[in-house]
């Protein structure tokens, strides 16, 4: 008997045998479980040190099965969070669980920030930094980027701290991991100086700039830029936050060509703009600009799917328009597309390692074989451009194609190898795109 079985039928603080249930979108089921939920770092590792298989579960915000298993899963919800911050170092160390909308109030007390956020605050760090979260601007690279140190656990319960001074062969290859490698407890972060922003929507982005040079100016000129569209040749809108300090003269009425809206507007047709953060132009705390979403609304209902490409920065307009051709059959299943860029960086895994790039986001109706069915063909028209899905949301590319884009997956491997030969933190997720 494994040691997985004897696990559901323990009692204790380490299980309790609940499923994992569905996540946030309701399209993957992570699992027949059981689901545990340890409320302390002795019980975690003497719960990883005794399994055959584990996987840990976050706030459930992927579209992937990136966290789903068919053997055991663990939560660190019921785990001390911690925020400890050093205003001297201008770093935090924080729990894998804390989500971010907590995370950067208490960092804004101390006059500090995070130099980027994703669309959601309600994501945890920890789940956040594995796959490969990431919000826009040419100058801003992906969440994972600022970790500068972590605890981890490995297959035989032990906690070993890793740095990126310490352990600076490999550490690169550590953070952004997809969970392949031990369950992270904490994460130490770098900061920067709290600053604030200010942010307007702009609609209808003329045709002209869905070029390449159109769009890179387009991206180019804020802090953080993202335009959303219905694949009809132009932008619907465009969402600009700028940093606000030093910025005395207000937002403008045109941006590239576009106006701007004259009210609050949801990035989904028929959603109401009251989940979304402000989009007046007046300055707040960088953190109520950063996210596309308030932490205290749910922001959308949750049914639909979403895909993502990174392709190279400097080819986005052609990337696009080789995607238009497959137009008639995305619209029917299409809520809305998001043209983003990010910074390159130097994660193994991460879909901007080695190269600036623009993410081309696909929100689908909550359809799963008709967007898988379609999925191909989009994929087929990016195929020019060496795309590389993100790891959390859905695609249907070869593995073979999609290893093919990681040039340091040999180095992960044999890093995977060192840290858990037994594989415990193995799915099929991860086997099937990284290799068993």
């Amino acid at each position: 008997m494994g040691a997985s079985s004897r696990m559901r039928g323990s009692t204790g603080e380490a299980a309790n045998g609940s499923r994992p249930g569905l996540s946030w979108s309701g399209t993957v089921d992570y699992g027949p479980g059981p689901l545990h939920r340890p409320t302390s770092l002795d019980a975690l590792r003497a719960l990883v040190g005794r399994s055959d298989r584990m996987r840990a579960l976050g706030t459930r915000h992927s579209f992937s099965r990136v966290a789903a298993s068919d053997a055991d899963l663990v939560t660190l919800e019921a785990m001390p969070g911690g925020i400890d911050i050093d205003t001297e170092r201008c770093t935090v160390r924080v729990g894998a669980g804390v989500r971010y909308g907590e995370l950067v109030l208490a960092l804004w007390e101390q006059g500090l920030a995070l130099p980027s956020m994703g669309s959601l605050p309600h994501i945890s760090v920890g789940g956040a930094s594995a796959t490969g979260t990431h919000g826009s601007g040419d100058r801003q690279r992906s969440l994972a980027s600022s970790v500068r140190a972590i605890d981890l656990v490995t297959a035989d319960g032990d906690l070993v701290g890793f740095s990126r001074e310490a352990d600076a062969e490999v550490f690169d290859g550590m953070v952004l991991a997809l969970g392949a490698l031990g369950i992270v407890t904490r994460l130490e972060l770098d900061l920067v100086p709290a600053f604030r922003m200010r942010q307007a929507v702009y609609l209808d982005l003329p045709p002209e700039q869905m070029s390449d040079e159109g769009l890179g100016a387009v991206l180019a000129s804020a802090y953080s830029v993202s335009m959303f569209h219905h694949w009809d040749g132009t932008a619907a809108q465009v969402w600009v936050k700028q940093e606000a300090d030093g910025a005395p003269d207000p937002m403008p009425d045109a941006w590239h060509g576009a106006r701007r809206a004259p009210g609050p507007v949801h990035p989904a047709p028929d959603m109401p703009p009251t989940f979304c953060t402000d989009q007046s132009g007046e300055p707040g705390p960088a953190f109520e600009v950063l996210p596309h979403f308030r932490m205290e609304f749910t922001p959308s209902s949750g049914a639909e799917i979403q895909s993502e490409y990174f392709v190279p920065r400097e080819q986005v307009g052609e990337a696009v328009a080789a995607v238009s051709e497959t137009v008639e059959r995305i619209r029917p299943l299409l809520i809305v597309s998001e043209i983003r860029s990010t910074a390159a960086d130097d994660l193994w895994l991460s879909p901007a390692h080695g190269r600036a790039s623009a993410c081309i986001h696909f929100t689908w109706r909550s359809r799963p074989d008709e967007v898988r069915a379609v999925l191909p063909e989009v994929e087929a028209a990016l195929a020019p451009f060496s795309p590389r899905p993100h790891w959390g949301k859905v695609f249907t590319l070869d593995a073979d194609a999609v290893r093919a884009q990681y040039p340091r997956l040999a180095d992960f491997q044999a890093l995977r190898d060192r840290l858990d030969p037994r594989r415990v933190f193995r799915n099929e997720y991860v086997d099937g795109l990284l290799g068993p």
